[in-house]
């Protein structure tokens, strides 16, 4: 069928006799929108479906008009809030990172594990148990998360995991066996796991279509700055020796809920999820309090509720078991699939960067040193990819992205194949360098384009719900990764060293193929036209040229 005869097939889409909206999750009586009319906001509600259509194309259109810097000039609190919501996301970061680097500390080792061949470690088992507290953890605390999302605001259940989390900080800081401290990482991960779903959801929501991509992938940067955080303080702290070598990494993350607590009470809530409880009017005042002066927001209202009306048409739903519909099938698999393949490319082994780099030969204040930089770099990785964001695509940076990264991990495998390893340091630094490359590279394309992805691809009435899954997913593998690494590269066990490579550069290999026939072009597209996209099941090489009709 040509593409103009399915356009006009598909277009009573835009077609459907308006219904009246209620607030099914108001307290007390249910009220028809009918009620609000002589509210601004509740005229826009209310009006006729064509009103409401060409108000939304007025704010298409100006947002597709807009480049980044004036989007950045005309909303700047949109900024802010986002990067404010994102602050979660460094405590998710730093404590599996805090975790990962103590297993070099000398102290730690001496507390909390025991004598082999002269040397303390501690044992890979309890590696596998402590590594997989937050995980699991993580994948319970974002399914969870979805719920309270739904039901009372992304800001709400911001507040209440920030509280948990100052509470269960206590267990980490005051443990003295590794139990305790499994305890720890166990509850601790169940709050963690909510951050990563808040913050994307919430970016994608505050902010215009030309910041869109930067401000969700602060998600990213947000968990790098977490790990380099981790890195930083251990460095600054492992040579104590006392319990504070290890309290005291645990003491920082009392930092982050401080200043968040003081700040959320000013945070407007996501205009999205006001405007689906039947909030309309504060629903305008959340997006007057997101853009400049200048901005006239009834258009972008108009946008969200004609969005949201061709969800509820193409029955999108708003549960977990819609993710799996036909409709939203292809969506959830595009959203998994890319946060998962972080996992499977290797990003684990960030954690273990510091006992990797020891294990390969590195004197132990070096490989402390080497782990900081390896993470210092990433960031400067992450910031260097806004730049990529703004002038390509999504699909080109991510999979040219994966590709390289496959390449490197393969290099370090081959280069771990040297004879005479252990009396060639120079092969250790070799892997070392290559490492930071590699960590680079990821920070520069699939780490942060990720996020961006989850937020453009998930329908908006289960965007929350879909990166929940996602983040539930990716953390699953990352259990895998946490037993398997351990028993991969420890001394008394397979000590794979390098040769880890093989196995991530082969992962990654598969994962490219996979994303290249099934990551479409997202850039510069609104909610609503990848609704239509994928409603009309265009074929993923066809995402970037697409043009949708107009009535």
């Amino acid at each position: 069928m040509a593409d103009n005869e399915r356009l006009e097939e598909r277009e009573p889409l835009l077609e459907v006799t308006p219904v009246t909206r209620r607030n099914e999750n108001a307290e007390g009586p249910k009220q028809d929108i009918e009620d609000r009319k002589d509210h601004p906001a509740g005229l826009i509600a209310t009006a006729s479906i064509d009103d409401i259509q060409t108000e939304a194309r007025i704010a298409a259109d100006e947002e597709h008009g807009h480049s980044f810097f004036k989007a950045l000039k005309l909303y700047p609190a949109a900024v802010g809030w986002s990067l404010f919501f994102s602050l979660g996301v460094i405590m998710c970061g730093f404590d599996p990172q805090v975790i990962g680097q103590l297993y070099a500390v000398p102290k730690f080792q001496r507390d909390f594990g025991y004598l082999y061949e002269g040397n303390w470690i501690i044992s890979a088992p309890w590696q596998t148990g402590l590594g997989m507290g937050s995980p699991i953890g993580q994948v319970l605390g974002a399914l969870f998360a979805g719920y309270p999302m739904e039901w009372y605001g992304r800001k709400k259940t911001f507040g209440a995991c920030v509280i948990c989390t100052t509470g269960l900080i206590f267990i980490q800081f005051f443990a003295r066996s590794l139990p305790v401290l499994l305890a720890g990482e166990l509850l601790g991960g169940l709050v963690l796991g909510t951050y990563a779903v808040i913050a994307p959801a919430y970016a994608s929501e505050v902010c215009p279509l030309a910041l869109r991509g930067v401000l969700t992938s602060c998600t990213n940067i947000c968990f790098v700055i977490g790990q380099l955080l981790a890195n930083g303080v251990i460095a600054g702290t492992e040579r104590f020796d006392s319990h504070w070598a290890y309290s005291a990494p645990f003491a920082v993350q009392w930092v982050w809920p401080f200043f968040i607590i003081i700040g959320l009470p000013f945070a407007p809530e996501s205009p999205w999820w006001l405007q689906r409880q039947g909030r309309f009017e504060e629903a305008e005042k959340a997006l007057k309090s997101l853009a400049s002066s200048d901005i006239e927001v009834k258009p972008t209202l108009a946008i969200i509720i004609e969005t949201d009306r061709l969800e509820r048409e193409i029955e999108t739903g708003s549960t977990y078991w819609d993710c799996f519909k036909k409709i939203n099938r292809r969506r959830t698999e595009i959203a998994v699939g890319v946060y998962t393949i972080q996992v499977l490319s290797g990003i684990y082994l960030v954690g273990y960067a510091t006992y990797f780099f020891t294990l390969a030969g590195l004197p132990t204040t070096q490989a402390f040193n080497m782990g900081v930089g390896f993470l210092a770099v990433g960031f400067v990785g992450t910031c260097l990819s806004w730049l990529l964001l703004v002038h390509f695509g999504r699909r080109t940076i991510y999979n040219y992205g994966l590709a390289t990264l496959a390449v490197l991990q393969l290099i370090i495998g081959i280069i771990d194949c040297s004879p005479h390893y252990d009396q060639r340091p120079s092969i250790a630094w070799a892997e070392a360098v290559i490492m930071v490359i590699w960590n680079f590279i990821y920070d520069l394309t699939i780490g942060p384009v990720c996020f961006v992805l989850l937020c453009e691809v998930s329908a908006t009435r289960v965007r929350g719900k879909t990166i929940a899954l996602a983040t539930a997913a990716q953390a699953l593998a990352g259990i895998v990764m946490t037993v398997a690494i351990p028993y991969m590269i420890n001394a008394d066990q397979a000590n794979m060293r390098g040769k880890l490579g093989f196995f991530f550069g082969g992962l990654a290999a598969a994962c490219f193929t996979w994303a290249y026939f099934r990551v479409p072009e997202l850039k510069g597209r609104t909610f609503q036209e990848v609704d239509i996209m994928f409603e009309r099941n265009v074929k993923t090489r066809d995402f970037k040229s697409y043009v949708i009709a107009q009535e």
